[in-house]
């Protein structure tokens, strides 16, 4: 049996949109948005509306498809381990009050829900930034009081790992990889055996902050 999913990927100066039909992109576009009218939001959970509408009408723009569920990019949520979780009332909560902190990202499975909701489906996210799988070395900062967080491009980070690992015929849990995220933000992480053992936090320590 096949799937019909709605893909959604909001960054901090554009939502990446898609229909996959299983594995198989349908059609896939990059909605951007007016720097300026983003700057007009107080608060990013304030361009849920905004962002929510944009993707609707896309998807209208696109015909009728059966959609079987919505997916998408994960925000800053509670740190967990890389995975698909499907979107519920409190991972919601986490999300429209920033738990730990605000990014577009966060807009992510609340637009999900919010066009999955009225057609019965489930919503889901991937691989949030908030994945969690530094090794113990990686926490320390230099203070005891501060330990480092994992806060990272976790969805692009293991995506291109995964893709790196099947050009080299093998999983990639039995790799150890450098992967350099190179967008609105940086994320330079080393990846041992299928883990993302240590990050730079882009919003933090460099090489390059937003």
């Amino acid at each position: 049996m096949s799937h019909t999913l709605l893909i959604i990927n909001p960054g901090s100066t554009s939502t990446k949109v898609a229909i996959y039909e299983d594995q198989v992109p349908v059609v896939s576009s990059q909605i951007d948005h007016d720097p300026e009218e983003i700057k007009s939001f107080a608060s990013v959970s304030d361009q849920f509306d905004y962002r929510k509408n944009a993707v609707d009408s896309w998807l209208r723009e696109q015909g009728s498809y059966a959609l079987s569920s919505v997916v998408a990019r994960g925000g800053l949520l509670r740190p967990l381990r890389g995975g698909c979780y499907r979107v519920d009332a409190c991972m919601k909560e986490d999300l429209w009050n920033g738990v730990q902190g605000e990014h577009a990202s966060n807009l992510g499975g609340l637009i999900a829900s919010a066009l999955a909701e009225p057609l019965g489906i489930p919503a889901f996210i991937v691989d949030p930034v908030s994945v969690d799988e530094f090794n113990d070395v990686a926490r320390l900062s230099g203070l005891d009081v501060i330990p480092r967080k994992s806060l990272l491009h976790a969805l692009n980070i293991r995506s291109t790992a995964r893709k790196a690992a099947a050009d080299l015929g093998k999983q990639m849990e039995a790799c150890r990889f450098i992967v350099a995220h190179l967008g609105g933000g940086f994320s330079i992480v080393p990846m041992e055996n299928g883990k993302m053992i240590d990050a730079n936090n882009a919003n933090e320590e460099g090489p390059f902050s937003p």
